[in-house]
């Protein structure tokens, strides 16, 4: 099962959010604004992961991201089934 870290108001969150809507065996919707369990479960990955160094360096959040079963975190939708906002890969 894929993880989605996301969060509301986010334009690539919302775009990702209903592809994934009745697919809860393959993914896992979470949005890290939900509650202070959710956000910290974020910020933990967040904060010791280097995948996320670039958009922290630039002032981003780093969502949305998908963290696969083997412990691998991509940014982009395409590497786990969904399509992204505007059509076109990263």
């Amino acid at each position: 099962m894929v993880k989605i870290y996301g969060v509301d108001g986010c334009p690539f969150c919302e775009y990702i959010k209903p592809q994934v809507e009745g697919r809860e065996d393959e993914y896992r919707y979470i949005n890290v604004g939900e509650n202070i369990r959710t956000f910290k479960e974020f910020m933990a990955l967040r904060d010791n992961r280097p995948e996320f160094d670039d958009d922290k360096a630039r002032g981003k959040a780093g969502v949305p991201a998908f963290l696969l079963e083997d412990g691998t975190i991509t940014f982009n939708p395409y590497d786990v089934g969904l399509e992204r906002l505007g059509g076109r890969p990263l």
